[in-house]
């Protein structure tokens, strides 16, 4: 016969159970929401599963649009003195966020050598984003590279191997041309979109020609460079040989266009991976992007980041939620979910993962391509030089400037942007 507590002791432990849930340690996270899935639902299902395991923290997921929304939105609510715990943000926000003073690094909050391990167990490519002058200010999450996505039936009906995608940028050309031309004119050989991101997939062409864009201290770009002109010329001969559509393609419509066969490749975030394949009624394949002198993309995607103004105790929880987040069984199956990369060589190494890539082995295709990865373009003042940049991108696609017009111009706006911070 089950015994019932006195009425006062029952009193009392609901009140100490009612108190240990009054003086829960309240977290606020901005995290963006910009590309396929049902990203929103993932996150939510996560942070229920660590307020179970630590119902000492809870965790408010504000969800504000795409990466730039989340800044405005993050960087107002600093202003305002309601500032969050933690956000999800760009990883190329660095610069923008250290001079404003809103972020803390992770190595002034660490404590134990466990968490310090923690800090040194990401892929290398990931934190290049992430740490200024040796320090540690975001942690990655929702990374990914740019990779090749092509349909393998519209391949075989233009009579290419569809198991073998274009190794190198000629090929690419070629190849698009071919499926251009085998579907009569109703099928585009290749998209890469200019709108969004345009400077993104410039700076893979960039590095494809062995050009880096920026300096590593955020002060200096070389958009002019001779490299840079010869990558955006090839990007404008796409659409001029008649493979590619002219003038912009949109970010946000293109994976639709993929699915529906309006195009045979196209040039997207690893980000789509799970949605092209939980979508697409075709045979698909991903590889790594074309090279031209060498094989390359730059990494992208968002890092969690610690705010100023946060007590010790909330700095504390939030970490604490960081670490379950990015430890190795989440990130493998977060990967999994969404396509994103497992951020680390431990959630490749989980059996989940290790399991999905031998069965779908596009998954690790994103992973590989780090060994050819690059910073994605970071800069002081980084909203004003990318839209510089996205312009003039824009301004070659479009025939209103050459390439190499538009691209001295681009450099003539950053130059102007960043002359206070030359070092």
């Amino acid at each position: 016969m089950q015994r019932r507590l006195p009425f006062a002791l029952s009193a009392l432990a609901a009140g100490l159970l009612s108190a240990g849930q009054a003086f829960a340690t309240e977290l606020t996270m901005y995290y963006p929401v910009s590309v396929g899935g049902a990203l929103t639902d993932v996150i939510d299902n996560l942070v229920s599963e660590f307020e179970q395991a630590h119902p000492e923290i809870e965790v408010e997921a504000i969800y504000a649009g795409n990466y730039d929304d989340t800044r405005v939105r993050a960087m107002s609510a600093l202003e305002a003195g309601d500032a969050p715990q933690l956000s999800v943000l760009f990883s190329i926000d660095l610069f923008e966020l250290i001079e404003q003073n809103a972020i803390v690094a992770f190595d002034d909050v660490v404590q134990t050598d466990e968490e310090r391990e923690w800090l040194d167990s990401f892929y290398p490519g990931l934190m290049e984003n992430g740490q200024l002058d040796g320090k540690t200010y975001g942690i990655p999450f929702q990374r990914s590279t740019i990779v090749l996505y092509w349909n393998k039936e519209a391949f075989e009906a233009a009579g290419l191997d569809p198991e073998t995608p274009p190794e190198n940028w000629q090929e690419m050309a070629e190849m698009a041309s071919a499926i251009r031309e085998a579907s009569g004119d109703e099928q585009w050989g290749v998209m890469v979109p200019s709108t969004g991101y345009a400077y993104w997939m410039f700076q893979a062409f960039a590095f494809q020609n062995g050009h880096r864009l920026m300096s590593e201290d955020g002060t200096e770009v070389y958009f002019d460079d001779p490299a840079a002109v010869e990558a955006l010329e090839y990007w404008v001969s796409l659409a001029k040989n008649g493979a590619m559509p002219d003038g912009v393609i949109e970010w946000g419509t293109l994976r639709q266009n993929f699915i529906e066969e309006s195009t045979a490749m196209m040039w997207h975030t690893t980000g789509n991976l799970t949605a092209v394949r939980n979508e697409a009624d075709f045979d698909f394949g991903v590889a790594m992007l074309p090279m031209n002198t060498q094989r390359g993309s730059p990494t992208g995607g968002g890092n969690f980041y610690l705010f100023e103004g946060s007590s010790e105790e909330e700095q504390r929880a939030a970490m604490t939620f960081i670490r379950w987040m990015t430890a190795p069984e989440r990130a493998a199956d977060w990967s999994i979910e969404t396509g994103y990369m497992g951020v680390s060589p431990a959630a490749y190494d989980t059996d989940a993962l290790r399991d999905y890539v031998d069965t779908f082995p596009p998954a690790a295709v994103a992973r590989d391509q780090l060994e050819h990865g690059t910073a994605e373009l970071s800069t002081y003042q980084g909203g004003r030089v990318r839209r510089a940049l996205d312009n003039a991108v824009q301004a070659a696609l479009t025939g209103q400037m050459t390439p190499e017009e538009a691209l001295r111009q681009a450099q003539r706006e950053a130059d102007g942007v960043l002359r206070r911070y030359a070092r």
